[in-house]
């Protein structure tokens, strides 16, 4: 898929940045390649993640580590979305295999530069379609960006982050929040950031490799930062209200986030990994596909169905299809990137070692046999 869509579209390729789903004064700040200065303002960068810019010769060494020949992927993407059994659709996703070209950089190394995203909103669809069309460019803005790209992500996602906080201090009626699953594929490095109860994983040689957590309230590692942000977790919910510990937005929602922090994070969890020949495919899907499907049942579905006809957008329909007929209650959007132009090969699994062995009652016949030679 070489273009993106974001708001939960589900078509082929487009050639065309998604639309700004947002009117008012905010929308003008990102219609041009470069942000306009009065909008960065508003935009506070995280004091951990500012880092002093670095000479050329340190951002073509920071990138060999991406841009590694053994093994160069050729990415192919899909996506799909419905709007299950839900009043009104929130969820939101964006494929771009050619992020950097989309976007008007130039490309830095071999191989793929591409971004994927998908958005699990609630309280209203304005904070994942907001996410959805800013964090990308948030990320190709940033100063850090390709020389350190985990730190660019991380930055992007409090970025938008603030970003939301602006537009709905203009406009309450777009007052929302939504969770925020970000891939981005560089060379033969897959960063994947996280930040809420969407879920990647990925498929090595048919074996599901989980490359994000879910954060939920009940989670110890979360429960304990939420109660020493002044917080607490009731009945499975934070601060009884929502049942995810991080999410982008939410800033409308009494204390759950202020100007120092607060228990509700935007802070994204990040994983990596250097892709190989056995990595097939990555499924990032929302949190209604992970109420149905285990991690290693959606590889093993997704796996059958590529083997079947090697379409990333037909399986992402069949997966939303088979979680509707497994009764997901939610709104569904699903993502899958695949590695290589070929289908998943079939898995030849090593026959056994068979061990025989022979009865004591065996044995005294074959002595009795061999006693009756001698004779």
């Amino acid at each position: 898929m070489e273009g993106s869509k974001c708001g939960g579209q589900n078509d082929s390729s487009s050639e065309s940045r998604p639309p700004n789903p947002l009117a008012g004064a905010y929308r003008q700040c990102f219609n041009s390649v470069h942000v306009a200065s009065p909008c960065r303002k508003t935009l506070v960068r995280h004091p951990s993640l500012q880092v002093k810019m670095t000479s050329d010769d340190s951002i073509g060494s920071a990138l060999s580590e991406h841009c590694e020949t053994e093994f160069i992927p050729i990415v192919r993407s899909g996506g799909w979305a419905d709007i299950g059994f839900r009043q009104s659709m929130e969820d939101a996703y964006i494929c771009v295999d050619n992020f950097t070209q989309l976007y008007g950089l130039k490309s830095f190394c071999e191989g793929p530069s591409a971004f994927y995203g998908v958005f699990d909103g609630h309280g209203g669809k304005h904070a994942a379609e907001f996410a959805c069309n800013h964090l990308p460019r948030f990320i190709i803005e940033d100063e850090d960006f390709p020389r350190e790209i985990e730190r660019a992500v991380a930055s992007a996602f409090l970025q938008t982050d603030t970003a939301l906080a602006d537009v709905c201090s203009m406009d309450n009626a777009l007052a929302s929040g939504t969770t925020a699953l970000a891939t981005l594929v560089v060379g033969r490095s897959l960063v994947v950031a996280n930040a809420g109860d969407c879920r990647a994983v990925l498929s090595r040689r048919g074996k599901a490799i989980e490359m994000s957590r879910d954060h939920k309230p009940v989670c110890i590692k979360e429960r304990m930062r939420i109660e020493a942000s002044g917080g607490h977790v009731y009945d499975g919910y934070l601060n009884g209200q929502l049942n995810v510990a991080r999410a982008l937005g939410d800033w409308h929602m009494e204390g759950m986030k202020n100007g120092e922090g607060g228990p509700l994070s935007a802070e994204p969890e990040l994983m990596s990994t250097n892709l190989t020949e056995e990595d097939e495919f990555l499924i990032m899907g929302c949190d209604g596909i992970w109420d149905v499907f285990m991690s290693q049942n959606a590889v093993d579905f997704a796996r059958k169905k590529l083997q079947e006809h090697n379409d990333p957008v037909l399986c992402c329909k069949e997966m939303i299809d088979e979680a509707l007929k497994r009764n997901s209650g939610d709104n569904l959007a699903v993502v899958v990137v695949c590695f290589h132009l070929k289908p998943p090969p079939n898995l030849v699994v090593p026959r056994p070692r068979v061990q025989r062995s022979i009865s004591a009652e065996g044995l005294r016949e074959l002595q009795g046999f061999l006693d009756s030679l001698g004779n």
